[in-house]
C-alpha cells in the first residue's frame, strides 16, 4: 500500500499544467481606456526640455527619468507622433502652438549637428560636444549614425501644419545629405538593400539577424521598411519646398529599395519577409589540385546575392506597415503568423521573436534592451498599423486591445509604464516609468472607439 506521502509526489508529478492567461476582451479594453487617457493627458508636458548647452532648440525627451534630458533619434518621432494624438484630444490652439516649437526643435537639433558628409549623431545630450568633437575616434563609415527617420518626423510635422516646410529650408541641405549618406555608403550594390554599419544602436538592440554579427552584413528589413519610408518622406518635402526636380530622384529611390526588398526579403516558402545575409564571399578563380588549367568552381560560381535569415523577428510585419507587401503577401503574413499563438500571436501582443526560435528569451537586460520575444509598445502598435492599412479590422481589433489591457493594468497596479512586458503574463520587465513610444496607445485607443487618430507620415 502507497503511503500519502508518496501519492502526493505522484499527484504533483503528474499534475495538470496551470491555464493560460485568458485574452483581454473588448469590454476590460474599453474599462481601461479612461485611465490611460487620464495618465497620459495629465503627464504628456514632462516631454518638454528648453534649449541651452547642445541643444540650439528646444526639444521633446522619451520622457522617462533613464532617459530624462536626452534627445534620441526614434524615440523622439514615435513620441511626437503620440504627443499629436494628446494634443488632439486634449490640447488648446495655444497648447499645439507652444508643442511645435519643442516638436521642430527635434529635428533642427539634429539637423545642426549634420554636415557635409551626412553624419548625424544618434543622440544628443546636453553636454555633447561640437560635431568635430562628437566624430573624434570616430570612424562614420563604420558606425551607425541617426537611424532613417529624420525625413519622416519633418514630414509628419510639415503634413500637420498644412504643407509648410519653410521652418526647414535653411538646414534642407543637411536632411538631404544624411539620407545619401545611406544610399552612398550603406547600399549593398548586387541586391540594392540596405545594411547597418555595426550592430551598435539599431534600436532594436539584440536582433537575431543583426546583434553580432559581421560588420555590413546585415540587410535589415527593418532598415530598408525604413529606408523605403524615408526617401517617400524626403520626396514629399521636396514638392513642398518647390523642388520637384530632386523629388523625382528621391521617388525613384524609394522605388528601387521597395523592389530590391520584394525580389530579396520575401520568402515564397514561409510566406514572410525576412533580412538577407550579405556576408558572402566574392568568387576567386583558385587553382584546384595542383593544375593551373582547373580552376576551383569556375564552371559555376554562385549566382545569388544574399541568403535570407529565416529568423521570424515582428519586423518582417514591417512591410505592411511601409506598403511594401503587396495585398496577396499580407494575407498569407496574417493568417499564417500574425495569427499563429505557437509563434507571434501572445495574449498581449506580438512576440518581438518567434517563441519557436532557438533564440527565445524574455528575462530582463538593459544592455542590451531584448527583443527576443518581450512585448514592445512600439512592436505592437507599428503590427497594428500596418493590420489597419491591409484592411484586418478584425486583427488589429484584438491587437490593439491587447495593448490597452496591458498598459491599463499596468497603470492600475504600478501608476506608470515600463519599458517590455512577458508575452503570457502581460507582467512587466523593468524601466518603471518609461514613456515614449509607449504613449502610442492613444492612438489605438482612438481607433477602437471611432474616433479621429493621428497617424506618421
Amino acid at each position: 500500500m502507497k503511503s500519502p506521502l508518496l501519492i502526493l509526489v505522484l499527484g504533483l508529478a503528474v499534475s495538470v499544467p496551470a491555464a493560460p492567461n485568458p485574452v483581454p476582451s473588448a469590454e476590460e479594453a474599453a474599462k481601461y481606456i479612461p485611465l490611460i487617457r487620464e495618465k497620459i493627458h495629465a503627464g504628456y508636458q514632462g516631454m518638454f526640455r528648453a534649449e541651452g548647452g547642445a541643444f540650439k532648440y528646444p526639444f521633446l525627451t522619451p520622457g522617462s527619468a533613464q532617459y530624462g534630458d536626452i534627445l534620441w533619434d526614434w524615440d523622439s518621432w514615435w513620441s511626437d507622433v503620440a504627443l499629436r494624438q494628446v494634443l488632439l484630444e486634449a490640447g488648446t490652439p495655444e497648447d499645439r502652438a507652444k508643442a511645435l516649437k519643442y516638436e521642430q526643435g527635434c529635428v533642427l537639433n539634429y539637423l545642426n549637428y549634420g554636415g557635409m558628409d551626412g553624419w548625424v549623431p544618434i543622440i544628443i545630450k546636453r553636454n555633447s560636444g561640437t560635431r568635430k568633437e562628437l566624430q573624434a575616434g570616430e570612424d562614420i563609415y563604420a558606425t551607425n549614425m541617426h537611424k532613417p527617420c529624420l525625413a519622416q518626423h519633418a514630414a509628419f510635422l510639415t503634413k500637420l501644419d498644412g504643407g509648410d516646410a519653410e521652418w526647414l529650408r535653411e538646414r534642407f541641405f543637411q536632411l538631404q545629405a544624411f539620407v545619401n549618406k545611406y544610399k552612398n555608403h550603406q547600399r549593398h550594390p548586387a541586391t540594392g538593400l540596405y545594411y547597418w554599419n555595426n550592430d551598435t544602436a539599431i534600436g532594436v538592440d539584440n536582433d537575431p539577424s543583426t546583434f553580432m554579427r559581421p560588420p555590413k552584413s546585415s540587410g535589415s528589413i527593418y532598415l530598408n521598411c525604413m529606408m523605403y519610408k524615408e526617401f517617400l518622406a524626403l520626396a514629399y518635402l521636396c514638392e513642398r519646398l518647390n523642388m520637384g526636380e530632386i523629388a523625382v530622384e528621391y521617388q525613384k529611390d524609394a522605388d528601387d529599395v521597395k523592389a530590391a526588398v520584394q525580389r530579396n526579403c520575401w520568402d515564397e516558402r514561409d510566406g514572410f519577409f525576412y533580412s538577407v545575409d550579405l556576408n558572402l564571399l566574392p568568387f576567386e578563380p583558385k587553382p584546384f589540385g595542383g593544375d593551373a588549367k582547373f580552376m576551383l568552381h569556375a564552371g559555376y560560381p554562385r549566382d545569388y546575392d544574399c541568403l535570407i535569415q529565416r529568423i521570424d523577428v515582428w519586423s518582417g510585419f514591417m512591410a505592411m506597415w511601409a506598403g511594401i507587401a503587396t495585398p496577396e503577401q499580407a494575407k498569407r503574413m496574417v493568417a499564417e503568423h500574425f495569427k499563429n499563438e505557437r509563434t507571434f500571436n501572445a495574449p498581449y501582443g506580438i512576440r518581438t521573436l518567434s517563441k519557436l526560435e532557438k533564440m527565445y528569451n524574455v528575462r530582463a537586460s538593459g544592455n542590451p534592451s531584448l527583443w527576443t520575444g518581450p512585448i514592445w509598445g512600439i512592436s505592437n502598435y507599428v503590427v497594428f498599423s500596418g493590420l489597419v492599412d491591409y484592411g484586418f479590422d478584425a486583427e488589429a481589433r484584438e491587437l490593439a486591445q491587447k495593448t490597452v489591457v496591458l498598459f491599463g493594468r499596468d497603470f492600475e497596479r504600478f501608476g506608470a509604464l515600463h519599458e517590455y512586458y512577458l508575452p503570457e503574463s502581460g507582467e512587466p520587465v523593468l524601466n518603471k516609468g518609461f514613456q515614449n513610444w509607449n504613449y502610442l496607445v492613444l492612438n489605438m485607443a482612438a481607433w477602437l472607439e471611432g474616433k479621429p487618430r493621428i497617424r506618421e507620415f
